[in-house]
């Protein structure tokens, strides 16, 4: 078995040498050659037995949960467990922790697993979007159903073997074990006896007990591709390499929907090593992931082309939104929301209670317009050829690439093989498949594979950017300045002007993150989504709406408890109320209310759970100790991706205006946690991410184009810019309480608490993003 997967597994090594580290799932079937010495179960549905499934969003995902071990696991003569992964890892370890749940459930050495990468197909795989931080919350209980149907498999074979009844054997470390007759096989010696055995239904099925677990919830095992990262064997999007393969950069148009007027190739083509240059058509909206077009430069090197297309002269045509501004949409959200908008949620009376308030405390918070920018730009290498189609890339949703791939070039699916490296960074941009696309229409064009490589400017310049918004709440208070109304309008353009005509109003997806689900014991509540539509790509970002609900709703609330005389934690406490798991009808939330894909019932929105982490933040953090001039504590809290989050940030701001943050204490409740260190690794990392998002991100828009272009004046937090140590809190659970988001909910309240911080340090109050040079003015 060894071998043949070695084979199938071939043409990947051999296409990326010398680097070979990420291996892939040949096409034809991770089992589909085996030679009968693998695990072969047909999973049937039942009742669990040492805990108790329950229903998540992956059920009702397109294409659902496989939880087939015959589909993801597969067992060598020698021993060896090989695992497919089936999601993209982009820095989260989703690579390395299902599968880890797999092993260990099933008692392998994990010494002894190997992990290959499965291509794009979701109709084996179950779905494959690595995004919205589903990975580990949809897949933890399907990969302990495959672990344990593996190993009762494999003891139902060794009792059989010894004549004995399969409850007197045990597996135990790679082993099946009979103590008493002192007797033990290898799972090697084992697999092809125990694929011949029948399916064991699921309530036959014993899990393991917390205690029992070697790897589940320890942190010590190390992340799969650790070493071919830090060694510069790992295979990126741009890594992989064919024979006779040509290079192609693409000048695209400035203006989103703008399209090429004419163009002169004469100059490019006299560039040394440029082949051809073609047109790529453009798209309008909604267009989806469609190229945005332009003209292709083809050749046999990178630099060759890039060089060809700064020779080429072209006359672009702006189209619609060759007037977009960022200052003047800003004036433009404003407006929209100072007025009213669509009801998201009601409950109460909010206008009669503004109305009738003594007193109302209005802000108006704003977030521009910001590219995912990760270190590695999108690049993929596509090869049509007699019909079909191969494609490698850095790609969130490996089956949604196969698909509009598929449509682009007017193939069937199964016509077309979307194979998956590793993700140099991806934050929600390359689960848009539009470089991949371009890559296939070229080599179809010229014949030959065709790698196309995006710049730092092209990625900057034609990202899918996250929403820019205006954030307008206004609260009401009585007589004694109790709040009794609260009031927020969100003007912000819709990504789903991707997928249909422009509406001018958010998705349900976008409204559920911090916006109709704010947590506050307050009688009455409106939420409204105002008018604003898009003028440029909007797409998703990590973390996606919940950033700019975050900033405005926890920076309002210290706002308030500054103008009231109040401690700024206390008075985020008594704003909660008591801890509470929210009726969100009673809450007024409309029925379409979504609650990141997963049911209420099973994952409701608990202040208690938020409370807690608030109180553990602000303990660990020392709140309400005495610190230097220039130095102080903010915080913040917030809810998303299901996962309660709260932070506190210490800030020291020097009289020149320069920042540094020395510490930030983070508390996560994020369920029951079974790789702790993947947890702190993505705390440390959202940390990170904010700070890039808070002091430097934002884009400007002229003439319907992006002015920035590269880290020179698109900056990202550095070294010196990172918070000098953030410490994790994770709030423990026992396996019972169901383990949630954990990669993009450290986000959203990062920003709200440096900027809380600022204002405690320096009385100056962020209201506007990026910070920027706010505060040396």
């Amino acid at each position: 078995m060894l071998k043949e997967i070695e084979r199938l597994n071939a043409p990947a090594r051999e296409l990326s040498a010398p680097r070979t580290a990420l291996q892939n799932v040949s096409r034809r079937g991770f089992l589909g050659g085996a030679t009968g010495l693998v695990v072969a179960l047909q999973f049937l549905p039942g009742e669990a037995g040492a805990y108790q499934p329950y229903p998540h969003g992956g059920q009702s995902m397109p294409h659902g949960v496989v939880n087939d071990p015959h589909v993801f696991v597969a067992i060598d003569p020698d021993g060896t467990v090989t695992l497919v992964a089936h999601r993209s890892e982009m820095g989260t370890g989703s690579r390395t922790t299902i599968p880890m749940i797999m092993a260990d459930e099933m008692e392998a050495d994990w010494n002894r697993v190997r992990i290959v990468q499965a291509p794009g197909d979701e109709p084996k795989y179950g779905n494959q979007d690595t995004d919205g931080s589903r990975s580990l919350r949809h897949h933890i209980q399907p990969a302990r159903d495959i672990g344990a149907a593996v190993r009762l498999m494999l003891e139902q074979a060794a009792a059989k073997e010894w004549g004995v009844d399969p409850s007197e054997v045990e597996a135990v470390n790679h082993q099946v074990v009979h103590k008493a007759l002192g007797r033990r096989l290898g799972y090697g010696e084992l697999a092809k006896a125990a694929m011949d055995l029948p399916t064991p239904p699921r309530e036959s099925l014993a899990y393991k007990d917390e205690r029992s677990f070697r790897y589940i919830g320890k942190g010590t095992v190390q992340i799969t591709d650790l070493h071919d990262i830090t060694t510069g064997a790992a295979v990126y999007g741009a890594d992989v390499s064919l024979p006779g393969m040509k290079y192609a950069v693409i000048a695209r148009p400035p203006v989103v929907n703008g399209r090429v007027k004419s163009f002169d190739s004469k100059a490019a083509m006299a560039v040394n090593g440029v082949e051809r240059v073609e047109e790529i058509a453009g798209s309008t909206m909604p267009a989806k992931f469609a190229p945005l077009g332009g003209v292709a430069v083809i050749a046999s090197s990178t630099w060759a082309a890039l060089k060809g297309r700064e020779a080429l002269k072209i006359e672009w045509e702006a189209g619609p939104n060759g007037s977009y501004d960022t200052a003047a949409y800003r004036k433009a959200l404003s407006a929209s929301a100072a007025a009213s908008g669509k009801v998201v949620r009601d409950q109460g009376d909010a206008d009669g209670a503004l109305k009738s308030a003594a007193r109302v405390f209005t802000r108006e918070y704003y977030q521009p317009h910001m590219p995912h920018a990760p270190m590695e730009p999108p690049a993929a290498l596509a090869s049509v050829k007699d019909g079909k189609c191969e494609v490698w890339a850095c790609v969130q949703s490996p089956y949604g690439t196969r698909v509009d791939v598929a449509s682009a070039l007017g193939m069937k699916e199964e016509d077309v093989t979307v194979n998956v490296t590793l993700l140099g960074g991806g934050f929600g941009r390359k689960s848009k498949c539009d470089f991949v696309i371009e890559a296939a229409l070229l080599s179809r064009a010229v014949g030959a594979p065709v790698r196309v490589q995006w710049t730092r400017e092209d990625d900057i310049r034609h990202s899918f950017y996250h929403t820019t918004s205006v954030e307008r709440i206004e609260i009401g208070l009585d007589g004694d300045n109790r709040p009794v109304a609260w009031r927020h309008r969100s003007a912000a353009p819709s990504f789903l002007a991707l997928f249909a005509p422009d509406s001018g109003h958010m998705h349900p997806i976008e409204v559920g993150m911090g916006l109709a689900d704010m947590p506050y014991d307050i009688p009455n509540v409106r939420c409204e989504d105002c008018e604003a539509k898009a003028h440029t790509r909007v797409g998703w970002y990590r973390s996606v709406s919940n950033i700019p609900r975050a900033f405005a709703v926890q920076s309002v609330t210290a706002e308030l408890a500054h103008e009231l005389g109040r401690d700024q934690k206390d008075f985020l406490l008594e704003m909660i109320g008591p801890g509470r798991v929210i009726d969100r009808f009673a809450a007024g939330v409309l029925p379409d209310f979504w609650n990141y894909g997963e049911p209420y019932e099973e994952f409701p929105n608990d202040t208690a759970r938020l409370r807690n982490v608030i109180e553990l933040a602000a303990r660990k953090a020392g709140w309400g100790k005495s610190l230097p001039e220039g130095e102080a504590l903010g915080i913040a809290a917030h809810r998303s991706f299901v996962t309660y989050v709260a932070t506190a940030v210490r800030v020291k701001v020097e009289k020149d205006g320069t920042l540094r943050v020395p510490e930030t204490h983070v508390a996560i409740d994020c369920g029951y946690v079974a790789n702790p260190e993947r947890v702190r690794s993505q705390v440390q990392g959202a940390c990170v991410f904010g700070m890039s998002a808070a002091m430097h991100g934002g884009v400007t828009f002229e003439n319907g184009a992006v002015v920035e272009s590269n880290f020179h004046d698109y900056r990202m937090a550095r070294a010196n810019d990172f918070p000098l140590a953030v410490q994790t809190h994770i709030v423990e659970h026992p396996f019972e309480v169901h383990a949630t988001g954990v990669g993009e909910p450290g986000v959203p309240p990062f920003l709200p608490a440096l900027t809380n911080a600022i204002f405690n340090a320096t009385g100056k109050r962020i209201r506007d993003l990026p910070i920027g040079g706010q505060l040396k003015a």
